[in-house]
């Protein structure tokens, strides 16, 4: 077993608590899923386990973890650098179990490729690592976002891998359907109170049942804040009448009546009193509920894309990158405000597809087009912060807007005013969501939009596409997404790109 004990762990540049007295303990048959925002310390729970040294450099940590023996078996997040410049050959020294090869979809060359690490897509890497570290047949697994990159039969594989493993697993996903079919434990970080306060959940059982229980208690915290207030404006009520009247009889009495006047005096001293009892009382209120999930994301409801007018007609012979062909003949046509899905294996070229279709969009003038890579960075201006990315310097009432719009985003004060590429990866994922509705796009192209949210802000954002008035093509491998939102998809293979039926893909 994996036991945390009393473990807090607090930033040491800002000062930011990430965790507070969290104690747990991973038994046999766990399958815990930790979730919650990018930042909030998912991936610096595991770390305090596996890279603890790395985590100290940057955190202070108090409290103890105890492994009682056991090997545990680590997938990060972010691989070394030095990993990831290796040959692939020099990770597997023994060669590959081939039958893990075979279920994880894996290439039977990949292995024994003298390629680095690196050269190969996010799914491939996962996978790799994902196989070298179940060969050494751990004792318990960590795994961070598992589900970052890899296929859909990938994700089937892991789903599978997850209810029939034998050793108990702590893992992070962002992914909801992952969740909703193997965790049996939820660990859910949250930073409450405009991210000042660090609060943790555990809950044995079930994601859908958590996200419900959640819902409920959510609603009556609601509820209940609401009634305290309402009941504290009645009681002021009341209360400022009796002070009205005491204050006027108290201008009024003669003179000639001063036992009149004492009784007034200790009646208004008791109103006062009354007073104070109020305000103390009011500091026992409940706070009204500021759960993650209360983002607000949509697109201008006025924006319409007409039906009969060309998004997008695109023609390719050959898509290659580096020399290496990934598919050819490829011709797709999008029509009027169209979603559509582009899904495919790891390694096919959907990222590649997207980038070489926005070539062609971004110098259109009969429609707006948008772009999300997966590398938000590359759209975003890195030294400049979320304000000036948004703001178009016309005046305060655009800046207001802009400040608005990251507040409703969850962006606090101190993250509007930081560089960028100081934000964590769901942060950034949002900006370029802000830069897209406040650009007024209707053809957009969307890379992996969902990879870095957390899953409580996922429905957000496929309400806002489902809604959206204009067109999109969207690279994913999110199944709730696909099958919610998107009317058509396409498979990209090496032969070219399939329309597929949606009611027919299997999620």
């Amino acid at each position: 077993m994996l036991t945390f004990k009393h473990i807090s762990i607090e930033q040491r540049e800002s000062g930011r608590e990430l965790l507070h007295d969290f104690s747990f303990t991973l038994r046999p048959g766990d399958r815990a899923a930790i979730i919650g925002e990018e930042g909030n310390g998912k991936s610096s729970l595991l770390k305090l386990i596996c890279e603890p040294d790395a985590l100290r450099s940057y955190c202070r940590v108090s409290g103890q973890v105890d492994l009682q023996g056991g090997l545990p078996g680590y997938l990060p997040q972010r691989p070394d650098p030095a990993l990831l410049r290796m040959p692939v050959q020099a990770l597997f020294p023994d060669g590959p179990d081939y039958s893990l090869l075979a279920q994880l979809s894996v290439p039977p060359e990949a292995p024994f490729a003298q390629r680095p690490l690196f050269s190969f897509s996010g799914g491939e890497r996962i996978k790799l690592l994902l196989l070298r570290t179940l060969m050494r047949e751990p004792d318990f697994l960590l795994l961070d976002e598992p589900t970052n990159d890899i296929d859909l039969h990938a994700l089937r594989w892991l789903e599978q891998f997850l209810l029939a493993a034998r050793v108990p697993v702590l893992y992070v996903s962002h992914d909801e359907t992952l969740l909703e079919r193997t965790a049996n434990v939820i660990i859910h970080l949250e930073q409450v109170c405009r991210k000042t306060k660090a609060q943790h959940t555990i809950e044995r059982m079930s994601y859908s049942d958590y996200i419900e229980r959640r819902r409920s208690a959510l609603a009556k915290q609601e509820q209940i804040a609401a009634k305290q207030r309402a009941d504290q404006r009645a009681k002021e009520d009341r209360w400022r009448q009796i002070y009205q009247r005491v204050e006027h009889e108290q201008r009024v009495i003669s003179r000639s009546n001063p036992g009149g006047a004492r009784l007034l005096k200790k009646k208004m001293h008791a109103v006062k009193s009354q007073q104070k009892r109020m305000e103390r009382a009011e500091e026992d209120f409940l706070d009204f509920p500021d759960p993650e999930e209360a983002v607000e994301l949509f697109f201008d409801p006025t924006l319409h894309f007409p039906n009969g007018k060309e998004a997008l007609s695109f023609t390719l012979p050959k898509l290659q990158v580096d020399g290496r062909l990934l598919s050819q003949n490829l011709q797709l046509t999008l029509t009027g405000p169209v979603h559509a899905a582009l899904v495919g294996d790891n390694g096919a070229g959907k990222t590649t597809l997207l980038r070489t279709i926005w070539e062609q969009l971004r110098t259109r003038t009969d429609i707006r087009a948008g772009y999300m890579p997966q590398d938000y960075l590359t759209v975003l201006e890195g030294d400049k912060t979320p304000v000036e990315l948004l703001w178009d310097g016309e005046g305060k009432e655009s800046l207001t807007l802009a400040r608005t719009r990251l507040g409703s985003m969850k962006f606090t004060v101190e993250e509007m005013e930081q560089p960028a590429a100081a934000l964590s990866g769901g942060q950034q994922a949002k900006l370029c969501l802000l830069k897209l509705l406040l650009g007024g796009c209707n053809v957009l192209l969307l890379d992996e939009p969902t990879r870095n949210l957390s899953p409580l802000t996922g429905p957000v954002l496929r309400e806002a596409l489902r809604h959206f008035g204009g067109a999109f093509l969207c690279a994913t491998h999110d199944r709730k997404l696909v099958s919610e939102v998107c009317a058509e998809v396409y498979r990209l293979s090496p032969a070219g790109l399939e329309r597929l039926p949606v009611d027919h893909y299997d999620f």
